[in-house]
């Protein structure tokens, strides 16, 4: 899968440091049982630019956030979560899939350009973000 604006640039990318180290350990361990999407997070995780949690702008994905997205003339909204946690009739969807990596770090407005697994090229626009509930972004176990 690979990422771009219109203009063949990458989006830029703004997450949380705790997001980040959770998701790298992540994707580091899924390495061996999904590495093209384990390596595409990896990838977006180095280049994004890295900030406090309470810093992340309620415009941009993280984990937990419920995002509405277009993709051709469908507009769909998910919620986006570690892969214990996905289920799609639901609509939350992991991290560890395309869709999930590509979703990660955006910001309502930008758009992305991706190739699938089965090598089709999606379009894709972040429509609007609905920031976690404070209570929703503490990792499991994690006492607020």
């Amino acid at each position: 899968m690979t990422r771009s604006t219109g203009s063949g640039r990458r989006p830029a990318l703004v997450l949380g440091r705790e997001d980040h180290d959770r998701l790298t350990g992540l994707a580091s361990a899924a390495l061996d049982r999904f590495p093209d999407v384990a390596e595409e997070l990896l990838g977006e995780l180095e280049r994004a630019r890295l900030v406090a949690a309470a810093r992340v702008p309620a415009s941009a994905v993280r984990m937990g956030s419920t995002v509405t997205y277009s993709a051709g003339d469908t507009e769909r909204t998910v919620t986006l979560v570690y892969p214990q946690d996905a289920d799609i009739a639901a609509g939350r969807i992991s991290v560890l899939t395309p869709i999930g990596t590509a979703l990660i770090g955006l910001s309502e407005g930008q758009s992305i350009a991706w190739t699938a697994r089965d090598g089709r090229r999606q379009d894709l626009t972040v429509v609007s973000v609905r920031p976690p509930a404070p209570d929703a972004e503490a990792p499991a176990g994690a006492k607020p």
